[in-house]
């Protein structure tokens, strides 16, 4: 059977909104290339198609969604574009894999990273391509940047007179709810291009309506392909689907659970974990002892446990040293806030050890969008405190981003 856009729209919606009842063998989401796929690839028909993506483009059954393509009949893919880490993701964060033709399809693909504007639609432009087609799995961070890869993308499609489509995967950590501080236009760059919240609780077709329709100068002619049978409540492991490292440092949903609290560290001079098995999951420095887990144990905080933990990073801060932290236990997923949690976690680490400091390029406001959090954080204020200081603003990002959801 052939789907139009309009029949995949409302069946995602009727689904999405049939409640939160336990998930069961029988549940089954079907991804956006899932859909495109079932309905022959309809909406790119007679188009020149590059597609965005990297290793977390894939199919159930682990197919790389470019070799299917390519090999498909109805669908001329003529480009591939890589964002950070590269399209096949052998590059470390920071990095990416240039130009090259690809080995197994003998396709172009194209270099996107630190590109936007007028750059990139150039790119878009000498790749010949008439449609621009987005599908990475994001892990629900405002500073995870393939959200701003996409954005960068729409813009640069817009200049170009490209149309846009975007393949919607689940956010892994639920759609729920939008939770942190708001970022503040000034402080915008890579790990934030516009104000939304730290933890969007939006998926990537979800953020897509919404920066066409709020944030790019001029829309791109956009469309959207959303996935069936995903539940706003449900975590990634809810649907049995195979799990892909998105980036390097992101090995597992556990990651993703924490990252978007625990990589505020990264603005910090302790480890971020990186370098260890459990990214954003351990964090330390030398010189840190018990009394740091102790302190933020104290706290009560719902959802999770802090474990004293020693361990030596074998990259990044700290490499081949043994260093003191926490490793990060959540127990109850559900009730688990990760954006207050790396607060918390900021405010016991100065307070018990003495050689706390931000990295010296201030990127922690990078980080959470504003000086708002390193100042009271300075000043001695406690994590209610923080947390109580951006609630206006997330209160109107909330209202903002009700009106771009697909799924109820």
């Amino acid at each position: 059977m052939h789907l139009s856009r309009r029949a995949l729209l409302a069946a995602a919606t009727a689904t999405a909104s049939a409640g939160a009842a336990p998930a069961t063998a029988a549940d089954r989401l079907r991804t956006g290339f899932d859909n495109l796929s079932a309905d022959h690839y309809a909406l790119l028909g007679g188009q020149r198609t590059g597609i965005v993506t990297n290793p977390t483009g894939i199919t159930p059954d682990v197919r790389h969604i470019v070799d299917v393509m390519h090999a498909a009949p109805g669908v001329e893919l003529t480009a591939v574009f890589g964002p950070e880490h590269g399209f096949r993701g052998t590059a470390q964060a920071g990095g990416s894999e240039g130009r090259y033709d690809d080995p197994a399809t003998g396709l172009p693909v194209y270099d996107t990273y630190l590109k936007s504007g007028k750059p990139l639609a150039d790119v878009f432009t000498a790749s010949g391509v008439d449609t621009v087609v987005f599908d990475i799995q994001d892990v629900g961070a405002r500073f995870y940047t393939y959200i701003w890869t996409l954005y960068d993308c729409m813009e640069a499609a817009q200049l170009a007179g490209k149309r846009f489509v975007v393949l919607d995967r689940p956010n892994p950590v639920t759609g729920r709810t939008a939770e942190g501080p708001v970022l503040h236009r000034e402080f915008a760059s890579f790990v934030g291009r516009q104000p939304i919240a730290q933890a969007h609780g939006m998926t990537v077709a979800e953020l897509a309506r919404l920066f066409n329709a709020r944030f790019l100068d001029a829309p791109v002619a956009l469309d959207v392909v959303p996935m069936t049978g995903w539940r706003r409540s449900r975590f990634y492991d809810a649907y049995g689907l195979p799990w892909v490292p998105p980036s390097p440092n992101m090995p597992t949903p556990d990651t993703a659970l924490v990252y978007s609290g625990t990589c505020l560290f990264e603005g910090t001079n302790l480890s971020e974990g990186r370098g260890t098995t459990r990214p954003f999951e351990l964090l330390g420095a030398e010189g840190i002892d018990a009394r740091w887990a102790a302190a933020v144990d104290e706290l009560a905080l719902p959802g999770v446990r802090f474990r004293e933990a020693y361990f030596a990073p074998t990259f990044s801060k700290f490499q081949g040293k043994t260093v003191g932290g926490v490793q990060i236990h959540v127990h109850d997923r559900a009730a688990y806030d990760p954006v207050r949690t790396g607060i918390a976690l900021l405010v016991t680490a100065k307070k018990v050890w003495d050689g706390f400091a931000w990295r010296s390029d201030d990127w922690i406001d990078r980080l959470t969008g504003s000086t708002s959090v390193r100042t009271m954080v300075d000043a001695g204020a406690g994590t209610d405190e923080v947390v109580g200081a951006w609630q206006d603003e997330l209160a109107a990002f909330r209202r903002v981003r009700k009106e771009f959801l697909l799924y109820r």
